[in-house]
């Protein structure tokens, strides 16, 4: 139930309590939007290379959703929000940790209406993120240049507040500092992002951004031997991909190549190929297998800004970035990792199947390569919001992005070939079906359980991440004027550089090829 954050009046509560807290019903804040809990200085520790927050309390506001109307409190959070039992919320309703519009229920069958604000208080537990620091690659009185580490979202989102580059910075400097994301990526993503310090200057550089004067240059490993591409004397040139892509179901975060949607276009060009390498019985030599192991380094350069459009197109080359959940898991997409395939009519069963993929399923389905195995890296991949949506959301110009849910008016069409409000009358039960399956998934991905629980709310406790589910294969790795006014880059990840007893380029020069890379979409 994460919504976004601003400053308010905190309720004080301890950050470690005993056992059986509380012991009477909460006293809330007044009724508002914003979650209440806002420790300073931040609860973090750095720990085994982790950064991580202590547990703390925090109170999430949300109004009442039309699903929910007409529905029990207790009925709404036991079906919903299954990430803890159904007795877990009757003690938290009969405690006041659940209210609705600020007072305690009196007693379990309490329906909710239209305009309610529902308001849970609970002890929180984030996720802990790498502890690699935010280097500043740039800085002047109106932006900071950064190099995001992978696996840390941009923004508080899901079960991550503090952990967050956005707060991570506040820390770093002053609770008054306000940073503003100016371009987005992922949470698995790392590499160059502008972070203005006013919003006079955010909103000229999201302009800028949105124009056709920068160029964006990102690398990825990739699988396989990535193809020459139109060079000349003999080098690796250049290989476009210019698929549309379809978000087929944004909160599972999943898109595909489809000709029905939004015009994309990227540039691709190999780096580096290493070929897989099998020891010899004796151990004393290593022989080089076919082209299709090993992997490549490629240099990208996107000329639209579509979500997942890097990724969507090495896929769709045969070629998907080695250790990405989705569009390198061959139980979703079969053998061949929907290789040219450009149709719907896989999408439901590839929906469904990334329903059923628990972290042990993914530990064995996506190839890491020779030493990284048997590690599964199912992680979230959270939307990010930019100044530019803010204000946006803030004008009324572009609406809340939503689930999908039953009932709504709103809902994104489904995918071509696939109209069941029109071939199936129980179209809102198959919505209602798809959001529950979402539902689910958003509760398993990418985590363990340790079968160990808080002392204090008895919250399960999850397992820490391995190093290789805090990212994916794919570094923002420069972003510069076309006009030559400046030019932001970013060393190589590890992950791009060659391996011990291997050569190969150890950095990546700037994108020369000019064939046609002015060439854009309207948004």
């Amino acid at each position: 139930m994460a919504v976004t954050a601003t400053d308010l009046a905190v309720h004080d509560l301890p950050l470690h309590t005993p056992p059986g807290y509380p012991p009477q019903p909460i006293a809330l804040p007044a009724v508002s939007l914003t979650p209440v809990g806002d420790p300073w200085p931040r609860p973090y520790y750095l720990e085994r290379g982790l950064r991580r927050v202590a547990p703390y309390h925090y109170t999430y506001n949300t109004f009442c959703k039309q699903r929910w109307r007409g529905r029990t409190l207790l009925d709404i959070f036991a079906s919903e929000f299954r990430d803890r039992d159904r007795a877990y919320y009757k003690n938290a309703i009969e405690t006041g940790q659940i209210t609705i519009n600020g007072q305690p229920c009196v007693d379990l069958d309490v329906v909710v209406n239209n305009g309610d604000v529902i308001s849970h208080t609970l002890h929180r537990h984030e996720p802990p993120v790498t502890a690699q620091a935010i280097r500043t690659i740039h800085e002047d009185d109106d932006v900071i240049v950064i190099d995001k580490p992978a696996g840390v979202p941009v923004h508080p989102a899901g079960r991550y507040k503090f952990n967050s580059v956005v707060e991570i910075m506040r820390a770093e400097r002053h609770r008054g500092f306000n940073p503003l994301p100016v371009n987005r990526l992922d949470r698995l993503t790392s590499g160059v992002m502008f972070i203005s310090k006013h919003p006079r200057s955010a909103e000229a550089l999201s302009n800028k951004l949105r124009g056709r004067t920068v160029r964006k240059e990102y690398v990825a490993r990739v699988k396989g031997r990535f193809p020459d591409g139109d060079g000349a004397d003999g080098e690796p040139g250049v290989v476009t991909c210019n698929e549309a892509i379809l978000s087929i179901s944004p909160i599972l975060g999943l898109n595909r190549a489809r000709a029905s949607g939004k015009r994309a276009k990227t540039l691709f060009k190999r780096v580096a190929y290493y070929p897989s390498e099998e020891a010899r019985p004796d151990g004393q030599q290593a022989l080089p297998s076919n082209e299709d192991g090993g992997y490549s380094i490629v240099h990208c350069l996107p000329l639209t800004g579509r979500t997942h459009q890097i990724r969507v197109h090495l896929q769709f080359l045969g070629h998907p970035i080695t250790n990405d959940p989705i569009y390198s898991n061959r139980r979703v997409f079969g053998p061949d990792l929907a290789k040219n395939d450009s149709s719907s009519e896989h999408d439901r069963e590839i929906m469904d199947r990334l329903h059923k993929m628990g972290k042990t399923e993914l530990a064995g389905s996506v190839d890491y390569g020779e030493d990284e195995r048997d590690v599964s890296t199912l992680v979230d991949q959270n939307q990010q919001m930019t100044v530019s949506d803010a204000r946006q959301l803030q004008s009324g110009k572009k609406p809340l992005p939503q689930t999908l849910h039953a009932g709504r008016s709103d809902c994104a069409p489904p995918p071509k070939g696939h109209d069941y409000s029109a071939a199936d009358p129980q179209y809102a039960e198959l919505v209602k079906a798809h959001d529950e399956m979402v539902d689910d998934y958003n509760r398993r991905k990418g985590e363990k359980m340790t079968g160990e629980k808080c002392q204090i709310c008895d919250t399960p406790l999850y397992s820490d991440p391995g190093p290789h589910e805090l990212g994916i294969y794919l570094h923002a790795l420069a972003y510069s004027d076309l006009d030559g006014k400046w030019d932001y880059r970013s060393p190589l990840p590890s992950w791009a550089m060659p391996s011990d007893g291997r050569h190969g380029p150890t950095k990546v020069g700037e994108w020369e090829y000019r064939g046609d890379e002015g060439w854009d979409a309207p948004e």
